[in-house]
């Protein structure tokens, strides 16, 4: 068994990268295990571009975190050297009272926030390249963009190491047991680890770690790039020029990000409520490519050239809230998983917290909304 360590973290994706970051920047003594490679894309923090927004339609109780994630992403890239976060400006289409639209409204008037509600006439002028419904308005939040994702869980795992966290990749964690009022971390490969203190953030692969029972859903999805034929077209969607948007489409969530380089624009929907093994995770396929084809064309018609695809995993709880605070069971063990599809542009407040409750016991924070506890967990998704 190794020394021990005061935090010891199980996955080094988005989540546990930034924690790791957090703590050991504090002077904690942290070890980290990733199952795969640094920085690999078989789970949910890849993709090249991440949507970050403030007028948050899923619960105005968000809005505070992102206010920090913001401030803490612009920390991140003074330290790393490294360009994270872009403003594109975004807007949220549907009908008036759709769930984007008016929750967007809501989180916004909430929280005052900077917005504009743009109406069909003036949304279709400012957005001509897409298909807007006459029935359809806008919110505009001149604050959202995209983060780098690859780049962000780089900068965190690069400045965790610099900071003293011992980072070891492709080890797979077996379980772990309590060992008093610690913890102790046995490893596939038959070593062990043991810490004061016990962060989970494997994501899909919380499994059998999770010792508590909530409902999840291991959900695949498929994330596709398109270009146009038209090199108008083509230059409209450039990352410099055209906003991020998320369009309650035919009663779909359908986001796009703007194209980064020659990668073209990225689009998806939001949610496929198709389960998958996260060991066995089908690859893309021509009929993946085909429903995701004809949805951009019904769309955005000009984005006419599909390019490539990639496979994505969300962890969906049933009320599609987080779920992060301590252990019900176990104090000396930090919940940091399950972010039901949108818990990227959180990361790197969610190290924060994850650091405060190692810590001091307690975050200023509020995060009892997405506490473990809370009933809501045990609906099926």
């Amino acid at each position: 068994m190794e020394d021990k360590y005061d935090v010891a973290i199980l996955g080094l994706g988005a989540h546990g990268g930034a924690a790791a970051y957090h703590l050991a920047r504090r002077g904690a003594r942290v070890i980290g295990f990733e199952r795969f490679t640094r920085g690999h894309d078989r789970g949910s923090s890849h993709g090249l571009t991440r949507i970050i927004r403030k007028a948050y339609f899923e619960h105005p109780a968000y809005v505070p975190l992102l206010l920090r994630a913001y401030e803490l992403w612009r920390d991140l890239e003074r330290e790393s050297g490294r360009t994270l976060l872009r403003v594109t400006g975004g807007y949220l289409i549907g009908r008036r009272d759709s769930p984007l639209v008016a929750g967007g409204e809501r989180a916004a008037r909430e929280h005052r926030l900077a917005f504009e509600l743009v109406e069909n006439a003036e949304l279709r002028r400012r957005l001509p390249l897409l298909a807007v419904r006459p029935d359809e308005v806008g919110l505009f939040e001149p604050d959202a963009g995209t983060l780098a994702p690859e780049d962000c869980v780089g900068a965190h795992l690069e400045l965790a190491e610099r900071h003293g966290a011992k980072l070891r990749f492709e080890r797979a964690v077996k379980d772990w047991a309590p060992a008093g009022d610690a913890v102790e971390v046995r490893l596939a490969d038959g070593g062990s680890v043991r810490a004061s203190q016990l962060v989970l953030a494997p994501g899909a692969w919380i499994g059998g770690l999770w010792r508590f029972d909530p409902a999840l859903l291991i959900e695949r999805l498929v994330i596709c790039w398109f270009d146009s034929t038209d090199a108008a077209v083509h230059a409209a969607f450039r990352a410099h020029r055209h906003p991020v948007f998320i369009w309650d489409l035919d009663g779909e969530t359908f986001y796009l990000c703007p194209a980064v380089g020659d990668e073209g624009a990225k689009m998806a929907v939001h949610h496929s409520r198709v389960a998958t093994d996260p060991d066995h995770v089908a690859p893309v396929d021509a009929e993946d490519v085909r429903r995701m084809s004809e949805r951009a064309r019904r769309a955005i018609p000009g984005l006419d050239r599909f390019l490539r695809a990639k496979t994505c995993l969300y962890t969906t709880t049933a009320d599609e809230h987080f779920i992060l605070g301590r252990h019900p069971a176990f104090p000396q063990v930090l919940l940091a998983s399950a972010c039901s599809g949108h818990g990227f542009k959180f990361a790197s407040v969610v190290g924060e917290i994850l650091a405060d409750l190692c810590l001091a016991g307690r975050t200023a924070l509020p995060i009892e909304f997405l506490r473990p506890e809370r009933p809501e967990l045990r609906r099926i998704p």
